[in-house]
């Protein structure tokens, strides 16, 4: 009976090591992202002046030497634009889905009531052209079918395939990271992780929220990098710490310690602060 038991809870540790591991090594990869801080959708203000996610907050964490931290969604004709939220309503006033507005509507609409408007991927890249680090975010939803996935992380590399600077590819969701993992094995890849709660908060079920928020999803992308929340990490994070993931922390906040958060994470997506751009 005792050598049932150690085989069953060596084999339920190996089922768990399986499961949660990250990618190893890859150390070139990773070091043109290390001791870094990134401007979360660019670098801009608590009141919206330049907006999130706009040419202008780009540009100006471009010039401050900021790596940067944006999303990428498609519109209704399969065009990228850079926008956060899947709903155009906090930043448009605007009702409704981006994937449910053609490009032209999307960008028509000004950005927190601004002269400004969401850009297309190809003109963020053009604008800050490979002066920094980009960690891009492919925004993706749970009713997304796989050919719909297929297509966005496709457009999505062919859009950085040209661009001279680093760059590095992020999801909520680890079918993102199973495709870019297939798609484009050479490419820097990151899980983003939020807490139990926060997805239960959301709506998610139990299962879901915690097998996601507990990386018991890397088995499929084997993402080089875990991108946490401010919560404090859970056991699993913590193992892919152990494991020699790199470690990028979302979101830092004025209110936080961010000399401490310099100090524990490889990488720091920061808002409404201006950190030294390096660590």
């Amino acid at each position: 009976m005792v050598w049932i038991v150690v085989f069953v809870v060596l084999a339920l540790a190996a089922l768990v090591l399986y499961l949660v591991a990250p990618a190893r090594g890859r150390r070139d990869l990773r070091r043109p992202f290390s001791g870094r801080n990134y401007a979360h959708r660019g670098l801009f203000g608590r009141d919206q002046r330049p907006p999130e996610n706009s040419l202008p907050a780009f540009t100006a964490a471009a010039q401050a030497g900021y790596g940067m931290e944006l999303d990428v969604q498609f519109t209704k004709d399969r065009q990228l634009v850079v926008f956060h939220d899947d709903s155009l309503d906090r930043m448009t006033g605007t009702h409704g889905w981006v994937r449910d507005f053609d490009c032209e509507a999307v960008r028509a609409m000004p950005l927190a009531g601004s002269g400004e408007h969401a850009p297309l991927f190809r003109e963020l890249l053009e604008t800050v052209g490979g002066r920094t680090p980009l960690i891009v975010e492919i925004k993706s939803r749970s009713e997304y079918s796989g050919a719909y996935l297929d297509e966005l992380c496709r457009a999505t590399l062919d859009a950085l395939r040209d661009y001279p600077g680093p760059y590095c590819i992020e999801s909520f969701d680890p079918r993102v990271g199973h495709r870019i993992r297939k798609m484009a094995p050479g490419v820097l890849r990151g899980q983003l992780v939020d807490s139990c709660r926060s997805y239960r908060r959301e709506g998610a079920n139990f299962v879901y929220a915690y097998a996601v928020s507990h990386c018991l999803c890397n088995f499929w992308g084997r993402p080089d990098f875990i991108a946490w929340c401010p919560d404090r990490e859970n056991w699993a994070v913590r193992l892919c710490r152990r494991l020699g993931a790199m470690m990028v922390m979302w979101t830092a906040l004025p209110e936080h310690d961010t000399a401490a958060l310099e100090q524990r994470y490889d990488a720091v997506i920061f808002q409404w602060y201006r950190p030294g751009a390096r660590y």
